[in-house]
């Protein structure tokens, strides 16, 4: 494979946040079938060498475009904008307090066993994820709004990470 290309060229895909997630999937599956490792074992250690990489170079492109999240933060990076740069880490107040009240209500439900309490929350989370989503989508796809970008994907990555946190309570309550 072309190791200058970037993720969305490796894959055959618009260079833009949305995008058909079978598409991705299909070419995943058709890149790692010609460069898998196990297909060049046969091959010359500079072979197999090469097939390795590609095939680790492949599933980190999957990765990154898979997730929305990594997805955004690769797109901006395209065009130089750093999502998740130190020296700007602020959030909206609202949107903070408001998913601290989400944390506390789980953890409320968590201690009380409320396995639906904790359905409520996660779909909760999920939905205003969603709209996060099209709005990042938007001003990504449409606008061109690389650096006002930033600020809805850092929500996005806060509310991804409640999301994971909430779920791991579901699943320690059917544990």
């Amino acid at each position: 494979i072309d190791f200058s290309r970037n993720h969305f060229e490796l894959f055959g895909l618009p260079e833009r946040f949305r995008f058909d997630p079978d598409m991705l999937d299909s070419a995943y599956h058709a890149l790692q079938g010609e460069v898998h490792p196990d297909r060049h074992a046969a091959a010359s250690a500079t072979g197999q060498r090469i097939a390795l990489q590609s095939s680790a170079r492949v599933n980190e492109a999957y990765r990154a475009l898979k997730d929305p999240v990594a997805r955004a933060q690769y797109l901006l990076s395209l065009h130089g904008v750093d999502a998740f740069d130190e020296t700007n880490t602020a959030l909206p107040f609202a949107f903070l307090e408001r998913q601290l009240e989400r944390r506390e209500r789980a953890e409320t439900a968590m201690a009380d066993g409320d396995a639906q309490a904790l359905e409520t929350v996660l779909a909760d989370v999920r939905a205003e994820a969603g709209e996060l989503e099209r709005r990042v989508a938007s001003l990504l796809d449409v606008d061109g709004a690389w650096a006002a970008a930033r600020g809805a994907v850092r929500e996005l990555r806060f509310l991804a990470k409640l999301a994971a946190d909430v779920d791991a309570m579901l699943a320690a309550q059917d544990d």
